[in-house]
């Protein structure tokens, strides 16, 4: 079983960057990805970002390409998120997870950590 923490989450105005942090433990194998999703009120859960754990093959969505880059520490099973140039359509909650590689789909990861709350304020 595997277990994942979020931090980084927090208020920032429009124009403004964070970082989110997700820390993995428990993962036996070497051959997964680790992805960003968010979800707001009245919008179902959407796809932000992957990086596969054993290449660096990473993976964005159309609405935060160019603005968020995503990373990873293999040594500390730590995947990080960047985003800068915040707008308040960003403002959700942020949930890391863990699942097959070369998959955008939420039903197929198997792991999720509890989410963190990105505010972006205009």
């Amino acid at each position: 079983q595997v277990q994942l923490v979020e931090s980084g989450g927090g208020l920032v105005q429009a124009g403004g960057s964070l970082r989110l942090s997700c820390a993995a433990s428990g993962r036996t194998g070497s051959t997964y990805a680790m992805a960003w999703f968010r979800q707001t009120p009245g919008k179902e859960r959407e796809f932000v970002a992957r990086i596969n754990m054993n290449s660096d093959l990473s993976d964005y969505s159309d609405s935060v390409k160019g603005r968020c880059t995503i990373s990873k520490d293999n040594s500390k099973n730590t995947v990080y998120l960047q985003m800068n140039a915040l707008e308040p359509e960003d403002t959700a909650v942020y949930y890391c997870a863990a699942g097959p590689v070369g998959s955008r789909l939420d039903r197929q990861y198997g792991y999720w950590g509890q989410g963190t709350q990105v505010t972006v304020s205009s």
